[in-house]
């Protein structure tokens, strides 16, 4: 095997039992550096994962690898109960020199220790590196879900296999967590493959290899490099693509010429019959040759014709068809000095979002982001959300509140209304036996538009069109089917049940709910709306959010994604419920 090739995939085939394929004839190679695996969900990212690392076996083909392979799933299953040396994959190890060390001289022990005798140290110091307890014998339960995901990539660093593979490590991680995961990559040593749709992650590698239509292409460089790249390539298609059409439409004018010429020879040829100019003999000879010859120049020219087709069919298949969302969704009309949230800090300051204005909540896993959200819209059954002013008005399975109206109650949730509740309490502090003071959010429009973390809301068994119309009643399915189509559910894709769509298709229809409303949202609120997207997933909803003229509040742990918003500020929610300004 080459030095440079940490592992060789030849002639990879796989196919699920029930004989779906994933990955056909892959011949390919992952060099011995750090390799950003991308494509879109569903192209078999994972699975071309474990199978390097031997948990699938393929269909046909061979996979050589360099050594060890060590492999972090994207779904962890732990043991609450296990300890941290568990989590690290060193127990056995540490288990074995405290062995020795109390004086049980088995070979066995020594076995398996090998050269590791710092195990303790060395997982100690590592742990520190990433400001993680230190406390080999700590129970995992003990830990948040990025401590364990974080502790998890220490242990694959760790152990020193030659090849590592990760799948999604940043997922569901905090903005601090994803740093010290970032510096832990920054200093990997032997090969890393690494699946994620993270931007700041995969700009860190070395080598970025897509997988597309079955094939697997490599770009040397970072992500920023690789989306250069194929930017490049794109343009070339796209010239390519127009230069054939021009062609093609050249042959086709050449042909109708050729034809206008032959139909002008045989009406010549029926006069000279019909005035005896000729002695009839030559007239059939001429008239014999003549079919002869314009037979054979159809022929050359419909052969010019198939080759110019073939020629646009090579060149349009060269032109990706990552199709971007660009819509003209209604206008609001949300005037710009308009009250239409309040977030109130548990210090008693209050943020104010006015008219279109996009906001971030950002801050560590476990702090109270989400509920922040859902003091707003509220998931109980109903849906509630906080209105200025006016009675509360019942929408079909939507309840809309007031804040001067009476207060409801909501499972364990008590939504006061503005004159029942004390003004301290406004101001963050706590009611009567309600606990230790919070932040605090309310809306004042009645026009919220809500898309949480899960997309379970849909009705599976209704069609795109159904769960869309639900939310736009009044716009005629006509007008709405048009509107689907620029969210990519095109033709009869918006009869398709929901439960039948993929992961991609199933956020499209739940984002085309909430965009397409009638009337319009006057306020958006997304919390970690790109968790689990491919990256072209996290491209349309780019591309759909900057057509929306609303209000925007986001929860996102993705700065990348957050970047590209077009963000008025960013409030940074903290344990304590105070709410701090970033940017």
């Amino acid at each position: 095997m080459p030095a440079l090739n940490a592992v060789v995939l030849t002639d990879l085939t796989f196919s699920w039992p029930d004989g779906t394929p994933v990955l056909a004839g892959l011949s390919t190679t992952f060099g011995t550096g750090r390799t950003g695996l991308i494509g879109a969900n569903g192209t078999g990212k994972s699975t071309l994962l474990r199978l390097v690392a031997g948990e699938l076996a393929p269909s046909r083909g061979t996979i050589a690898v360099l050594g060890d392979v060590d492999y972090l799933p994207q779904s962890l299953t732990l043991d609450a109960d296990a300890s941290l040396a568990d989590l690290l994959g060193v127990r056995g190890v540490r288990d074995a020199v405290r062995a020795i060390e109390a004086g049980d001289p088995d070979p066995a022990w020594f076995d398996i220790v090998g050269d590791d005798w710092d195990v303790e140290e060395r997982s100690a110091a590592a742990l520190a590196e990433v400001g993680l307890p230190t406390d080999l014998d700590r129970r995992v339960g003990t830990l948040s879900g990025g401590e364990a995901v974080l502790a998890a990539v220490t242990g694959v660093r760790l152990r020193r296999s030659p090849v590592a593979l990760l799948d999604e490590p940043t997922n569901n991680l905090d903005a601090s967590a994803r740093e010290r995961l970032y510096e832990l990559v920054r200093g990997w040593r032997g090969a890393l493959v690494v699946v994620s749709h993270d931007l700041a992650l995969l700009e860190l590698m070395d080598a970025t290899a897509e997988l597309r239509e079955g094939g697997l292409a490599t770009y040397g460089g970072p992500y920023s490099e690789y989306s250069a790249a194929v930017a490049a390539e794109q343009e070339a298609a796209r010239q390519a693509l127009r230069t054939a059409e021009q062609k093609l439409q050249v042959e086709k004018r050449q042909r109708i010429k050729a034809e206008e010429k032959i139909a002008h020879a045989e009406r010549q040829g029926r006069k000279d019959w019909a005035n005896a100019r000729y002695v009839k003999g030559a007239i059939n000879e001429r008239r014999n040759s003549a079919e002869k010859s314009a037979g054979s120049r159809r022929g050359m020219l419909d052969a010019k014709i198939e080759a110019a087709r073939d020629a646009v069919a090579n060149a349009e298949a060269r032109v990706r068809d990552d199709d971007r969302i660009r819509l003209d969704l209604p206008d609001p009309g949300l005037p710009a000095g308009r009250r239409i949230a309040t977030l109130t800090s548990a210090d008693g300051t209050e943020i104010v979002i006015q008219g279109p204005e996009r906001v971030a909540l950002t801050g560590p896993n476990g702090v109270g982001k989400t509920t922040l959200l859902e003091r707003l819209v509220v998931n109980h059954g109903d849906r509630y959300f906080g209105s200025a002013g006016g009675p509360g008005v019942n929408h079909g399975d939507r309840y809309f509140g007031s804040a001067g109206g009476p207060g409801v109650n909501h499972g364990d949730r008590y939504f006061g209304s503005q004159a029942e509740t004390d003004a301290t309490a406004r101001r963050g502090r706590s009611r009567p036996g309600a606990g230790p003071a919070q932040a605090d959010a309310v809306a004042h429009t009645l026009r919220v538009g809500y898309l949480p973390q899960r997309l379970d809301d849909l009705d599976d068994d209704a069609s795109v069109l159904d769960n869309v119309q639900a939310a736009a009643p009044g716009v005629p399915s006509g007008v709405l089917r048009g509107r689907l189509a620029r969210f990519l559910l095109r033709g009869d894709a918006a009869y398709r049940p929901v439960g039948s769509l993929s992961g991609g298709e199933r956020f499209r229809v739940a984002l085309a709910r909430v965009l397409l409303a009638d009337p319009p949202p006057e306020l958006l609120v997304l919390d970690e709306p790109t968790n689990n997207l491919d990256l072209t997933s996290v491209e349309q909803l780019v591309d759909a959010l900057s057509a929306y003229r609303g209000a925007l509040l986001v929860v996102s742990h993705d700065h990348g994604f957050l970047d590209r918003l077009g963000l008025d500020a960013e409030f940074v929610l903290d344990d304590s419920g105070r709410l701090t300004r970033r940017r």
